[in-house]
């Protein structure tokens, strides 16, 4: 082999480590760049009968990816003071955010993102109403087993609460006895009025939204999740099997759902 050749053989070898070189150069650049371009500040709240509590296991995942996570305790006397909390918590993010929401949290979120503050919002087994509805008759569209059963009581001056021999059975299938029997211990009554709260202008008709459908959810009937995401065009992700207490029992699935919304919605 001549001399000439050996040498634009080591060239072209050369060129192509080069290339190999910038290629994952530039992978690595562009994976950093999408990182940060996320959305850093995620705002859960939680939905009726329960607290911020039960977002532990979805809060040490996003904190854990980098995420700045709070968490919003809405006292659950009003709707009016349930919207208001939360947007006393959006007042202290530091840029733009993904807006979370469980159960009758979903009808606070739609109410309350519309603040500038707000990117994304994601429904995690979640109402969804729109501009003069309110989750009560939403429900009638299709109606939860939850519903239809003797699980909600009422106390003599208008709170709601789940029989807590029940609530094992309706709020958290997937969740052990001993867990369900604690949340249901533990469980912070809801003003009944909260559930007929109508919807003035709703977050999702400007802004991107998710959509996680828990298909063994007997609280709101996953068809009605279905249809909710379906009328706002949202992102759908179904969890096979989940209770309604799906933020407890799948906090992989659903932060793997938020951290998608903080990747897709813009700033």
């Amino acid at each position: 082999m001549s001399n000439s050749m050996f040498s634009m053989r080591v060239v072209r070898g050369m060129s192509r480590s080069l290339c190999i070189v910038l290629v994952l150069l530039t992978g690595g650049v562009l994976s950093a760049q999408n990182k940060d371009h996320r959305i850093r500040n995620i705002v859960l709240v939680h939905g009726a009968w329960a607290d911020g509590s039960g977002w532990k296991s979805v809060y040490d995942i996003l904190v854990k990816d980098g995420y700045n996570v709070s968490i919003v305790q809405e006292p659950e006397t009003s709707f009016k003071e349930d919207v208001a909390a939360t947007k006393r918590v959006l007042a202290q993010q530091d840029g733009p955010c993904i807006l979370v929401a469980h159960s009758y949290a979903g009808s606070v979120i739609t109410e309350a993102g519309t603040d500038p503050s707000v990117a994304g919002l994601v429904y995690v087994a979640a109402h969804m109403p729109d501009a003069g509805e309110s989750e009560a008759d939403a429900g009638k569209r299709f109606p939860s087993d939850l519903s239809k059963s003797t699980a909600i009581k009422k106390t003599a001056d208008g709170f709601t609460y789940l029989d807590p021999a029940q609530f094992h059975e309706y709020f958290a299938a997937d969740l052990s006895a001993e867990q369900a029997a604690f949340m249901a211990r533990s469980q912070v009554l809801n003003a009944a009025d909260n559930f007929k709260a109508v919807i003035t202008t709703p977050a999702w008709r400007s802004k991107p939204s998710w959509m996680l459908v828990a298909t063994a959810d007997r609280a709101i009937n996953p068809d009605l999740e279905r249809w909710y995401a379906t009328r706002a065009n949202s992102h759908k992700v179904e969890v096979r099997g989940a209770s309604h207490s799906v933020y407890v029992s799948r906090p992989k699935e659903v932060a793997a759902v938020i951290e998608e919304a903080a990747s897709h919605a813009r700033r």
